[in-house]
C-alpha cells in the first residue's frame, strides 16, 4: 500500500495514501463530513491502517489512532477508535482518559465496564468498584456488558484479596447468565481461570472446555489452556482438592440463594 507523510507530528506513522473507502464504516464517513476533504482522507487512511493493524501490532494501531485523532480531537469516533487502540496495545492510561473523554462527549455510561477495567489494569481496584457502582446503579445494561462488569468487579475483589467474594460473584454469574455465547464464553473462561487458581484443576477443565466451544471465533485460549491441564498430573492428584472445591461450591450456592 502506497502511503504518505501527511503526518503534523514526527513520530506518527505514515498515512495510506490508497486504500479502500468501503471499509470505513457509514457512521464514520457521517462524523469526518464537516472535515475539510483533504483532512478527512488522511484521517480515514490511519483508521483503515488502525483497523489492519489492530490484531497484529496493536501500538502501532493505537499510532495511526492517535494521528487521525490529533486532526479532529473532537469526533467521538476518533475518540473511540484511540480508546480501543490504547486498550489492545495495554496503554491503560491512555486509554482510561480516552473513555472519559468519550463518556463525556456521549453520555455513554455503557463505557464503565471498560472504563473501571482500565482502572483495575492501572492498579486501582477501590477505583474500579467505583466505577462498577455506578454502572450497576445507572440505566441498564446489555447482558454482554453485564457479563463484563461482573469479570472485572470478580478481578478487583481478587486484587483486594477477597477470593471467596470473587468466587461467589462468578458463581453466581455461570448460574444466571443469559448472553451470547462470545460473553459466556468470557465468563466461563473467567471462571475457570478462578477456579485453576484455588486448586480445583478439574472444575477448571470443565469450564475451559465450555468456552472453547462456545468460543466460534476462536478469540480465547481456552483450547491451549485446556490441553495443558490435560497434559498435567492425573485428575486423581486433585481430588482432595477437588472435595474441598465441591464444599465451597455449596456453600456459593447457599450464598447466591440467599
Amino acid at each position: 500500500m502506497e502511503r504518505r507523510g501527511y503526518g503534523k507530528h514526527p513520530d506518527e506513522p505514515l498515512a495510506p495514501l490508497d486504500f479502500d473507502e468501503d471499509a470505513l464504516p457509514i457512521s464514520v464517513k457521517a462524523e469526518l463530513r464537516g472535515v475539510p476533504s483533504d483532512v478527512a482522507h488522511i484521517i480515514e487512511g490511519h483508521l483503515v491502517a488502525a483497523a489492519e493493524a489492530l490484531e497484529e501490532d496493536p501500538k502501532l494501531a493505537h499510532e495511526h489512532a492517535q494521528a487521525a485523532l490529533r486532526r479532529a480531537a473532537r469526533l467521538p469516533v476518533l475518540r473511540e477508535v484511540a480508546a480501543e487502540t490504547a486498550y489492545a496495545a495495554g496503554e491503560y492510561s491512555s486509554a482510561l482518559n480516552d473513555y472519559r473523554a468519550l463518556r463525556r462527549m456521549t453520555g455513554n455510561d455503557n463505557l464503565l465496564p471498560v472504563m473501571a477495567d482500565c482502572e483495575r489494569a492501572l492498579g486501582r481496584p477501590q477505583a474500579a468498584l467505583k466505577l462498577i457502582r455506578e454502572a450497576e446503579e445507572g440505566g441498564p445494561l446489555s447482558s454482554s456488558q453485564q457479563v463484563e462488569l461482573v469479570l472485572v468487579k470478580a478481578g478487583a475483589r481478587q486484587d483486594l484479596g477477597q477470593e471467596a467474594e470473587a468466587r461467589r460473584l462468578l458463581h453466581a454469574a455461570v448460574q444466571s447468565v443469559q448472553a451470547s455465547d462470545e460473553a459466556k464464553a468470557r465468563l466461563y473462561y473467567g471462571y475457570a481461570e478462578m477456579l485453576l487458581a484455588s486448586g480445583d484443576t478439574a472444575g477448571a477443565k470443565s469450564y475451559f472446555a465450555s468456552a472453547e466451544e462456545l468460543d466460534a471465533s476462536e478469540l480465547l485460549d481456552a483450547a491451549d489452556r485446556l490441553a495443558e491441564l490435560s497434559a498435567g498430573p492425573a485428575d486423581g492428584a486433585d481430588e482432595g482438592a477437588d472435595e474441598k472445591i465441591d464444599d465451597q461450591d455449596d456453600q456459593d450456592d447457599k450464598d447466591v440463594q440467599k
